[in-house]
């Protein structure tokens, strides 16, 4: 009897597992389910952020897929469309966005970051070497001194 009960609360646990929206959209030729994957590939969900629309269950999700086919069938452009949502919900809708003002510390920001830790890198070895060439390896006075008590101790001990 056991058995039976956990195995019915294990199937109703996977119910809502089971009831993942999925869209089911006649498109008037390959070509445009090729762009429909293309667009909900390429735009991101508003609400789960690290997910584009194609792989999101959210509702937001589900209703920009619905737009991005109504535009299709309208015959909008590829480009049409993501400027409409990136009017309504931003750059931050697209996973690439266009290079402008705004967003070239996005694009080149860690290239300038790569190319600024190999500058410091060098300046830091370049100076290492130097001091090493130039024979900056004197002690000082206390070094000197804490030096030969260390070696009179040894020999003290031997």
């Amino acid at each position: 009897m056991r058995r039976w009960l956990a195995v019915a609360v294990f199937a109703l646990g996977l119910g809502g597992v089971a009831q993942a929206a999925i869209d089911t959209y006649k498109f008037a030729d390959d070509a445009e389910r090729e762009r429909y994957h293309q667009l909900t590939k390429e735009l991101r969900c508003p609400k789960c952020q690290n997910q584009d629309i194609a792989d999101s269950n959210a509702p937001i999700a589900a209703d920009l897929r619905r737009e991005i086919f109504r535009m299709l069938g309208e015959g909008k452009s590829n480009q049409q469309i993501v400027d409409f949502m990136v009017d309504r919900y931003g750059d931050f809708v697209r996973y690439k966005p266009a290079l402008s003002g705004r967003t070239w510390l996005l694009w080149f920001g860690p290239g300038i970051l790569l190319v600024g830790g190999f500058v410091v890198l060098a300046v830091i070895v370049r100076r290492r070497r130097g001091q090493a060439i130039t024979g900056n390896t004197e002690l000082s006075l206390d070094e000197r001194e804490r030096l030969a008590k260390l070696l009179n101790k040894e020999r003290s001990h031997d």
